[in-house]
């Protein structure tokens, strides 16, 4: 596909569930060329399964493109030529366009109850016959047809398959796949109460919104055919169609789903909300989705949105089945954090303190940063982390003080003396006081790693933090003495 023709390309989901790992990357990869190429990118909601409708579904789909950076051209909120770009309100396009369809030829009305064709289907089912529709109403006179829906008789509306021949439908991804006409069914394209299936819909509104490009899920690969023949039978040019990889389970056994999502800790980062919540950035969930079915090549990784768009290309999107690496996710989320600027990172992180019930000084949190920024690989890691930075005081059990192969009297002498050395100094500097507390441990016949995890539990009140004499810099000489004759207090109970 040359890159410097303007596309317009669509994301289309339906609003009946969260919003899944799957479908932000078909949204990114139909955001990335439209972009790339100086072309519209489309969101249209297709609402016209009214039984499984959620009504929190399109809100969320909307804020999880807006918070992974993947803003639309068009669409419901925005307008647009083409408007409205919600199906449920265009219901009497696709009712014209089916009419122009059975006017034609290529469709007709369906008479048959659902008995009949239950029966029928388990008729075929015992004969071991793949179930379509027998033809009976495609056999039915136009006229009688006509007369039969004037009279207001229930029917579906089917599309008239060519049973002979073949169909060829080009898939960017695959090839041409070569399907004979007489294995395709007679797909009903209007249910019986004038609601629109996606088979016409959707091709109704490609064509209609001029989209260039369908970039959508593998799912829809043995329809494939039929979409095909259905823009022949309208005589439209068909877009370029590309058929994305499916995600698999991250043991790269069976397909990803999102329906058993939540019942171990992988699945909770399948859904885009809960990756917000997990404390993932949107920049680090569009790299690791961009690469399960794409890559550059066979060195670079990590990607800003702006690489993206320059680097994206159609031609290098893969055909086969990804297995969903939630480690890889850990990974990509820690480098973004690192890549970020402080300021832009403290930004991030203050909500996340707020939240957590601290008060937060947005000044001090940005000292505090540069000690973060190296080791969390996820937002909410640094509240953990660094939560007693903004604590009016910390608490440690005498059993959490008492240093390796110490007792309780040991470490309360090692404490004191390292209290001693802390009020000699006029202030905190990380430099100087590791020197003397160095000094300390070797006095006291103590490695250093034994005396600082005792300060490091008595300053901080956890046994993983940011490096510790930093940490005792910034929280200054009154606090860091304060917390250490609490803790010797603490010991003198044991």
């Amino acid at each position: 596909m040359p890159t410097d023709t303007p596309v317009r390309v669509r994301f289309a989901p339906s609003p009946t569930g969260r919003f899944h790992i799957g479908s932000a990357r078909t949204a990114l990869y139909n955001y990335l060329i439209a972009h790339q190429t100086g072309g519209q990118f489309l969101l249209r909601i297709e609402d016209t399964d009214q039984k499984r409708l959620d009504p929190t579904a399109e809100d969320e789909i909307k804020d999880s493109l807006r918070w992974l950076g993947v803003p639309w051209d068009e669409g419901p909120d925005v307008g647009g030529p083409h408007a409205p770009y919600r199906q449920s309100e265009r219901l009497e396009v696709y009712t014209a366009r089916a009419l122009e369809l059975v006017d034609h030829g290529h469709a007709y009305p369906c008479f048959c109850s659902p008995e009949r064709l239950s029966q029928l289907r388990q008729t075929q089912q015992r004969a071991k016959q793949p179930p379509r529709y027998d033809g009976q109403c495609r056999r039915l006179k136009p006229a009688e047809a006509a007369a039969r829906v004037a009279a207001g008789e229930s029917h579906v509306v089917r599309f008239k398959t060519p049973k002979e021949g073949q169909t060829q439908a080009v898939d960017l991804l695959r090839g041409a796949i070569t399907v004979d006409n007489h294995t395709i069914d007679d797909y009903v394209l209007v249910k019986s109460n004038g609601i629109p299936v996606y088979h016409l819909a959707a091709m109704v509104d490609d064509h209609e919104m001029q989209i260039t490009h369908v970039l959508r899920g593998s799912e829809w690969l043995p329809t494939f055919p039929l979409h095909v023949l259905i823009y022949q039978a309208f005589g439209w040019q068909q877009p370029v169609w590309a058929h994305l990889s499916v995600f698999l389970n991250p043991s790269g056994k069976g397909k990803l789903s999102k329906r058993s999502a939540g019942s171990s800790q992988d699945a909770q980062a399948v859904y885009i909300t809960d990756m917000r919540r997990l404390g993932y950035l949107p920049e680090a969930v569009n790299n690791w989705t961009a690469l399960m079915g794409w890559s550059y090549d066979d060195r670079t990784e990590f990607f800003l949105m702006a690489d993206l768009i320059e680097k994206f290309s159609l031609e290098k999107l893969k055909p086969s089945p990804a297995a969903v690496n939630f480690s890889k996710l850990d990974h990509f989320n820690g480098l973004h954090i690192r890549a970020l600027p402080v300021d832009d990172l403290t930004d991030r992180l203050v909500p996340w303190f707020e939240s957590a019930g601290f008060a937060v000084d947005r000044q001090r949190l940005a000292r505090i940063v540069p000690l973060l920024q190296e080791r969390i690989r996820t937002l909410d890691e640094a509240v953990e982390m660094a939560g007693f930075f903004f604590a009016d005081e910390v608490t440690a059990d005498a059993a959490s003080l008492v240093g390796k192969d110490m007792d309780a009297a040991q470490t309360a002498q090692a404490l004191e003396r390292a209290r001693d050395v802390v009020e000699q100094h006029e202030k905190i500097e990380a430099e100087p006081l590791e020197a003397d507390l160095r000094a300390l441990a070797d006095d006291l016949g103590l490695s250093a790693g034994q005396l600082f995890g005792i300060l490091r539990m008595a300053v901080t009140g956890q046994r993983v933090s940011p490096p510790l004499l930093e940490s005792m810099e910034l929280e200054g000489k009154e606090t860091v003495v304060r917390r250490m004759e609490a803790a010797l207090a603490s010991l003198a109970t044991a």
